[in-house]
């Protein structure tokens, strides 16, 4: 397993000092990016970011290089089925286990690029794991990276769950998953959201070229991912499996945080579980769901405090429950 170089996926420009890698591992491809500290910064953490349901490694684009300039090499990938990563065929490959299992290969990877020793702790004290690598997890990618760390806590120093929390429930999503059935794979969720732009686009498909790159980032993205992927995901995000005692018993350090907005997941829920681990708990002012996006420069000073012991830049709510 290794990582070599790759190229952007689509026209979202990538910030200064991220770099578009490519991971081989045992599943295939997954793309990566990565933003290393700069020079006459001393680097104090090492950090893989998992982002969330249709989401993709650019999700964290626009935190990588302000992690970076706190003393935290950032690595972010897309997840088997996101985007331009690996998508074998086939809903049977996407149960948490095969999510989990790639984010500890993506862990292997990382730790070996970036030089750190087996069990070398970085930033915050390690827990039973000893490991130096800080793992987070967005939103659906919060729920793939507690089951990892519960999976194999060795390789990690800390986990971060933003904006996610300890369990799902019945019929999560199930307005989506009915409209991807009713589809039978043959349409994905940006299309059958804006159903009057997919016409145009499809009977010209010259007017790509004229949307504003989020827009077109937004509609090539969700082409690009496996409709599996989405169906095998929502199976995980309706799973009622309370992963917190499981996850106490890792020892690992934990924070908690979200947007002040974040409606996706409940956040009594969220802090409920911070105080069951006695774990750091924080909210981000001027964020909804995608602080990482709404108020990244925020966001990245919680993260690098968390990860390395800095004091944050910019205000934030924070507390231990």
């Amino acid at each position: 397993m290794s990582a070599r170089p790759g190229r952007p996926f689509s026209v979202l420009p990538l910030p200064a000092g991220v770099e578009p890698l490519v991971l081989d591992v045992p599943v295939g491809p997954l793309t990566a990016l990565r933003a290393q500290v700069p020079d006459g910064v001393d680097r104090r953490a090492v950090a893989l970011l998992v982002p969330g349901f249709t989401g993709s490694k650019e999700d964290h684009r626009l935190l990588l290089p302000l992690l970076a300039e706190r003393g935290v090499e950032a690595w972010t990938y897309s997840q088997r089925g996101q985007a331009d990563s690996a998508a074998p065929a086939g809903v049977e490959q996407y149960r948490r286990e095969d999510f989990t299992g790639d984010a500890l290969d993506v862990a292997v990877v990382v730790a070996d690029a970036a030089g750190l020793g087996a069990g070398s702790g970085a930033g915050v004290g390690a827990g039973s794991g000893a490991g130096a690598l800080h793992l987070l997890g967005h939103s659906f990618g919060g729920t793939v990276a507690a089951h990892t760390a519960v999976r194999d806590p060795r390789p990690f120093a800390s986990l971060t769950m933003l904006c996610s929390g300890p369990h799902g429930w019945p019929g999560r999503k199930e307005a989506e998953r009915a409209r991807l059935l009713a589809a039978a794979g043959r349409v994905d969720l940006w299309t059958l959201d804006n159903p009057a732009l997919a016409r145009r686009l499809a009977a010209d498909p010259g007017l790509l070229g004229s949307l504003d790159p989020d827009t077109r980032f937004l509609r090539e993205r969700s082409a690009a991912t496996s409709v599996d992927n989405l169906l095998g995901a929502i199976e995980v995000l309706a799973d009622v499996q309370d992963v917190t005692p499981a996850l106490a018993a890792t020892g690992l350090p934990v924070l908690v945080a979200h947007g002040v907005d974040d409606a996706a997941w409940p956040q009594p829920w969220q802090r409920l579980m911070a105080e069951r681990l006695g774990a750091r708990y924080a909210v981000v002012e001027q964020a909804g769901h995608l602080p990482n996006v709404e108020n990244p420069a925020a966001t990245a000073d919680l993260l690098a405090g968390f990860w390395t012991g800095a004091e944050p830049r910019h205000p934030l709510r924070t507390r231990r429950p």
